[in-house]
């Protein structure tokens, strides 16, 4: 069998990389990436340096990595990807006989958005953080008070997301960024979860929530349990949207209710996270499309997991023999 994973410097691209290399699956990996000092670069058994997305010939120069390689399936390792691949993902499947492991543009567009990812919760009935546009603020704090959370509609870890207190913190936070929306601060810290479900064809598969502590944005610590009240609403969740293959939601508990504030209908930033709690969401995905094995819930294991710095040492000689794989 062989993968493909765009995005082998990014931390999604590398937890996938891990994951395959973590699982029972007899697997040639071909990594991509925009640049040789992608780490991810250096797990795979072959490797080529493409250009990024946004790229007029990006699709051009996958396309001719594919015929090359032949893969049996595309893992996406980048966000900026996937709205790419979606686009292409039937093209690919008819003309290569390559699996492209992407949900629908819809359900890509629903989850970037974080204005459509409330449109999304309020009309299926579905908890979530009371929120509205710039314009519409003053209904927000009439409804719910301060604090207030200002953020990009289109973002992702916590760049450009500020909390204010007041109407004049609130005024200069709606200065700096434009394409905002303005969100109800729900919870604590202390109660924020970080899930992934995996859906194929309509019906979830397995789901995990892992209990998260934040630095610079992103997950530090995690505490993976069962909590399976809470998995049965997130499954619901995943299956309402329609996901094609791995969702990541994130959500703070306020009592019983789970308020989601961010999808990402892709894997994410802990998916080596949840494969460390038995949970290898990579693993299950290759089996379902590729093998065409069923797969179902595994148990979890309740871990802590801690996240730390690691090196990748690269000799010259390999060095070089990325680079010569430029495009």
């Amino acid at each position: 069998m062989k993968i493909l994973v765009t995005g082998a410097g990014e931390v999604l691209g590398q937890a996938a990389i891990k994951s395959i290399r973590s699982s029972s699956l007899n697997a040639t990996i071909v990594a991509l990436n925009a640049s040789s000092s992608g780490a991810g670069l250096y797990w795979a058994d072959q490797y080529y340096i493409v250009p990024r997305a946004k790229d007029p010939i990006y699709m051009d120069k996958i396309r001719e990595i594919i015929e090359n390689e032949r893969p049996d399936i595309i893992l996406i390792g980048t966000a900026h990807e996937y709205s790419v691949f979606s686009d292409a993902r039937n093209e690919i499947e008819r003309e290569y006989n390559t699996k492209v492991l992407v949900s629908s543009r819809k359900v890509i567009d629903i989850a970037d958005d974080k204005w459509l990812t409330h449109k999304f919760l309020k009309d299926n009935n579905l908890d979530y953080p009371e929120s509205c546009l710039p314009g519409d603020e003053q209904a927000l704090i009439d409804k719910v008070g301060f604090p207030l959370i200002v953020k990009p509609r289109v973002g992702s870890g916590s760049v450009g997301v500020t909390k204010v207190d007041s109407i004049s913190e609130l005024n200069e936070a709606l200065k700096k960024i434009s394409n905002l929306i303005i969100q109800e601060c729900v919870g604590t810290e202390d109660e924020e979860y970080t899930a992934g479900v995996v859906v194929f064809n309509g019906t979830a598969k397995s789901s995990i929530a892992m209990k998260r502590e934040l630095r610079h944005g992103n997950t530090s610590i995690a505490r993976a349990e069962p909590y399976s009240e809470v998995n049965s609403y997130l499954e619901k969740i995943a299956e309402k949207l329609g996901v094609y293959g791995p969702v990541n939601l994130q959500y703070r508990l306020v009592g019983n209710k789970v308020k989601l504030f961010e999808i990402n209908a892709r894997f994410s930033g802990t998916t080596h996270f949840r494969t460390l709690s038995n949970v290898n969401e990579v693993e299950m995905c290759v089996k379902y499309l590729v093998q065409q094995i069923d797969i179902s819930q595994p148990e979890i294991k309740p871990v802590q997991i801690l996240r730390y710095y690691d090196e990748t040492v690269v000799p010259d000689d390999k060095s070089e023999s990325i680079l010569s794989h430029k495009q």
